[in-house]
Parts: structure tokens; C-alpha cells; sequence
């Protein structure tokens, strides 16, 4: 068992490359959402914001990006790894690093929505999410299947422009899109509900201690 257990530490380090700069490019939305929608921002829409914005939508499919890293856990298996190592290490640290990533996801979108909220357009909440969830699922088909990043958008537009609309006239590429935003849109949703009740409890919990300490 010890062997085997060396063999998951060796595989499990080997994962760490892809695993740390995947999970650096999930965090960059995640920042810029704090940035861009903190307070009432209708005076910061300038050209920074915009910018900011744009950097945001474009980075926001490396989030969810890693639910298809899941492919790394399969190859690994494949390999003859020990079900030992696959159940106590490799599993583990997959179900950190995909669940980190989508955490990034859902906090990314709930200040997006909480920012709509603030500003008073609470019915553009549920659109801006569905818009997200078809760009970021368009994004994780052209980084999965066509190997694009997100500064492709800036090194060649005319390449993610070109492969976007032939993806847009093909079955097979809208069919695997749609089951990725099905599959965002719940997951999203699940994970948003567990965020503002955490949000909620924590804000009750402060408050009621405000209370007894000045009571």
C-alpha cells in the first residue's frame, strides 16, 4: 500500500502545474469582480470599467474550465493508477481544485448580480447570468476542443471570430455548448442559493451580536 500511496503523491504532484495556473486564471474574474462591482458604481463607468469588464467576461469561462480537467483524473486512472491513490489523494485534490474553481464561478456572478441589484435593475439579473453561462460555455468549447486562451481574443481575434462562427453552423459543437450551459446554469444555481444564505446567516449571526453587546 505504501507504494502504491507514493505512486498517488508522485502522480498528485504532477497535477500541480496545470492545477496551480488553472486556478490563477479562475481567480483573475473573481478579483475583477470585486473591482468592477463594489458599492453603486453608475460614476465609475468610464473607459477603466469597460475595460475591466471586458477582461472579465473574457476570463470568466477559465473558472468552470476546470470541470473539464476531469479528463486528467480519467488519464490518470487509465494509467493503472492504485485505487488506493485514486480514493485518498487523486480524488481529493480534484475535488478541491474543480470545486475552487467553480467557487470562483459563483462569486464571480453573485456580485455581478448583487451589483444590478444595487443599481436597481434587479430583471437584468437573470438575463446577464444566462448571457454569461452561453459565452462562458462557447469559451470553455474553444480552450477544451480548439486550445484557444483568453488573450487568443487580443493575439487573434480574427482566429476565435472565425472558429465561433463555424461552431455556431455545426450541430455536434452547439449540442456539446448546450449541455455545458445546462450543466453551469445548475450547478450555478445550486451553489448561488448556498452563497447568499451563507451570506445571509452571517450577516444575521453579526448583527445579532451587535445587539447583544450594545444591549
Amino acid at each position: 500500500m505504501t507504494t502504491w500511496l507514493l505512486h498517488g503523491l508522485d502522480t498528485a504532484h504532477g497535477n500541480l502545474p496545470f492545477m496551480v495556473w488553472n486556478s490563477f486564471l479562475a481567480l483573475i474574474p473573481l478579483i475583477l469582480s470585486f473591482w468592477l462591482f463594489r458599492g453603486r458604481g453608475s460614476h465609475r463607468r468610464h473607459w477603466p470599467w469597460w475595460i475591466g469588464f471586458t477582461l472579465f467576461v473574457a476570463f470568466l469561462p477559465n473558472a468552470p474550465y476546470v470541470l473539464t480537467d476531469i479528463i486528467h483524473l480519467v488519464k490518470d486512472i487509465r494509467m493503472g493508477t492504485s485505487v488506493w491513490a485514486i480514493a485518498l489523494i487523486l480524488i481529493p485534490q480534484y475535488f478541491l481544485f474543480i470545486g475552487f474553481g467553480v467557487a470562483t464561478y459563483t462569486l464571480s456572478l453573485v456580485n455581478l448580480g448583487r451589483y444590478l441589484s444595487r443599481e436597481g435593475k434587479c430583471r437584468w439579473v437573470l438575463p446577464a447570468e444566462l448571457t454569461l453561462h452561453g459565452l462562458t460555455a462557447l469559451g470553455i468549447y474553444l480552450g477544451r476542443f480548439l486550445r484557444f486562451n483568453s488573450w487568443d481574443l487580443v493575439t487573434s481575434p480574427l482566429a476565435v471570430m472565425g472558429n465561433t462562427l463555424a461552431l455556431l453552423l455545426s450541430k455536434w459543437p452547439l449540442a456539446v455548448m448546450f449541455g455545458t450551459f445546462i450543466i453551469l446554469a445548475v450547478v450555478y444555481w445550486l451553489l448561488k442559493q448556498v452563497t447568499l444564505a451563507s451570506i445571509l446567516y452571517w450577516r444575521t449571526r453579526n448583527l445579532r451580536t451587535a445587539q447583544r453587546y450594545w444591549a
